[in-house]
């Protein structure tokens, strides 16, 4: 045995060595021309994730946007509760729980190769106005060792990590949520003590991270949106020069590449990324255009003007930022980027809300907290709000949440297959429910068709169109609402037409009375079944039953179905009224009934 014990020494010391030489074969990522490539030159296609609300809140992630937009507003509203003290318990534990290894496991095994970690300043250093010495830089381990840690997790992946400044000092725009900025302080545009603090900033971050060839990249300025030149510009959408912006960035490549040279420099236009009017040519040869996108169209004319930045100027373009839509708009709007050969970065990972991959649960305490501040409520104590606080830093552990695989599959699956899946096991025998709102995994007209897909308000010119009107259990176009006082899932707002397929397997061969349980404060509905795509009987009407939640099966057929997978849909000839399962029951021998299935 004391021979062995060199031998796997040395065994594990090389297995150590291939894991490192794994990790690090790829190499640092670059320009190259109009692509991205690796260490080997081989074209990248960023697939990435935001990391939105971790180190840096938004109101509407938590729910708060209608008192406390800003992360300091947030904290300033929870301190007048819970005290300082416990104020600092709380972003202790939302930081430490918000993000971990589970998490970027989870976005390797989905499918992501990339993060872009959105900083805020202020844990890396201090704000000017608090620094001990004018001037100076402190710089504050927390937001350091934090970024560490997930470099590892990234690293452990084979997954890039992209920073991203998203809170500069003082805040870059007046979309001031994003930036965490206080309009009563000098912005970064106004402040030559803030414009020097983020250039030291990037700095350090490249001096720390200069030998990491799993850093993607250096996001340097997220969204500014200013008017430079017209303060009635305020977003700096109609900006021609942006002189201000162009210096800046300048003078923050600089200082970068007075310490790294290696790694790839993301630049973001005017009007929160998308207005490069003065900024280009680039300034540096390992550079990437970043753009952001939301809530348009899906079509070659939603990219034109970066594509011919592309073309003109021969540098890579990125998607750095976009997300907050359905199901639908996510698959078209990756299928566009990759046919385009232009990596993406979503948003947000999860937040409170449905339509992200991950969605934190609101206990019962947190939303007493956000009655109150809503005016709708009484005030809890310190100790039930600190309570309700800590539960929901916990509910943002990754098991804690709720996880949306509808949303995966749409970013990934999707975008290369109109095949449809069950979204659950579908096992039909007599006795059996199946919860309306589990219709199969696809594309719309495949898995379902709806009327309401996604929202396009920014070419529209419209309203913002809510696609699943009910915003919960999942992302698609179909309306699902809750009954509140049961926490039951339901299929609303049905409209002519519309339908949805479930796959199911049929346990044993024999005759089913086929039942579905509807509700609806009208007799105007009719509603059909159809079976592998044929239908069984006439549409049958959907009665009056007293409201939109007063429940009664209604018999569509009796069928005779043979084991195996059978594909079923329900399709509302005409609508107005709400479904939420389908029953089946042995039908009578007596019944006639026409025969689906395989092996008739």
């Amino acid at each position: 045995m004391k021979n062995l014990l060199p031998v796997r020494s040395i065994l594990l010391a090389l297995l150590l060595l291939m894991s490192a030489l794994k990790a690090y074969s790829q190499g640092y990522l670059k320009a190259d021309g109009q692509k991205i490539v690796n260490g080997k030159g081989e074209e990248v296609i960023l697939r990435g994730m935001g990391l939105s609300g971790w180190m840096l809140q938004e109101g509407y992630m938590l729910r708060t946007g209608g008192v406390a937009g800003t992360q300091h507003q947030i904290r300033a509203k929870i301190e007048e509760l819970v005290g300082p003290g416990r104020t600092q318990e709380f972003y202790d534990a939302w930081l430490a729980n918000h993000m971990r290894k589970i998490d970027v496991d989870s976005l390797a095994a989905w499918g992501f190769n990339s993060i872009r970690l959105p900083i805020h300043y202020n844990l890396y250093t201090l704000p000017v106005d608090q620094e001990p010495v004018k001037g100076k830089n402190t710089w504050l381990e927390k937001g350091f060792a934090l970024t560490d840690s997930l470099l590892a997790w990234c690293k452990a992946n084979n997954m890039y990590l992209i920073l991203d400044l998203h809170a500069a000092p003082g805040g870059q725009g007046n979309d001031l949520n994003i930036s965490d900025r206080d309009p009563a302080k000098p912005s970064l545009w106004e402040s030559e003590a803030n414009q020097q603090k983020t250039i030291a900033l990037w700095r350090k971050l490249a001096e720390r991270y200069k030998d990491e060839p799993w850093i993607g990249g250096y996001d340097i300025i997220n969204e500014p949106n200013w008017g430079f030149t017209n303060k009635n510009d305020k977003n700096g959408c109609n900006e021609k020069l942006n002189a201000p912006l162009k210096k800046l960035m300048v003078d923050i490549t600089q200082a970068i590449r007075e310490v790294d040279k290696k790694h790839i420099i993301v630049i973001e236009g005017n009007c929160w990324g998308n207005n490069y009017s003065g900024v280009l040519p680039s300034w540096d040869d390992n550079m990437v255009l970043s753009f952001h996108k939301y809530w348009n169209y899906n079509d070659q004319a939603s990219i034109k003007n970066i594509l011919d930045a592309r073309a003109k100027y021969n540098m890579p373009v990125w998607l750095g930022e976009t997300g907050e839509n359905s199901n639908l708009w996510f698959r078209d709007a990756i299928y566009l980027l990759e046919n385009n050969h232009i990596g993406w970065s979503w948003w947000p990972l999860k937040k409170l809300g449905f339509n992200n991959p991950l969605e934190i649960k609101v206990n019962p305490g947190y939303q007493q907290l956000l009655n109150y501040w809503e005016g709708k409520g009484p005030k809890p104590t310190a100790d039930e709000a600190y309570t309700a606080l800590m539960q929901l830093a916990e509910n943002t552990r990754l098991e804690n949440c709720i996880y949306h695989k509808d949303v995966i599959d749409a970013m990934f699956r999707q975008v290369h297959s109109a095949a449809t899946e069950p979204f659950v096991p579908h096992d039909v025998f007599a006795g059996a429910d199946i919860q309306a709102v589990d219709y199969d995994l696809g594309r719309n007209r495949y898995a379902y068709f709806d009327k309401d897909t996604a929202n396009y308000y920014i070419s529209t010119g419209g309203e913002r169109t809510s696609w699943n009107k009910g915003h919960v259990y999942r992302n698609d176009g179909v309306d699902i609402a809750v009954n509140l006082d049961e926490r039951d899932f339901y299929v609303s707002s049905i409209e002519d037409g519309e339908w949805l397929q479930y796959t199911v397997q049929v346990a044993h061969k024999g005759k089913y009375k086929i039942l579905l349980k509807v509700a609806s404060d009208n007799d105007k509905g009719r509603v059909a079944l159809l079976l592998n795509g044929k239908p069984v009987a006439p549409p049958v009407a959907v009665p009056n039953t007293g409201g939109p939640v007063n429940w009664e099966p209604v018999q569509v057929a009796t069928v005779q179905l043979y084991k195996g997978p059978t594909i079923l849909r329900v399709r509302a000839g005409k609508g107005g009224f709400n479904f939420s399962a389908i029953q089946f029951e042995k039908g009578s021998k007596n019944t006639a009934g026409r025969q689906f299935g395989k092996n008739k």
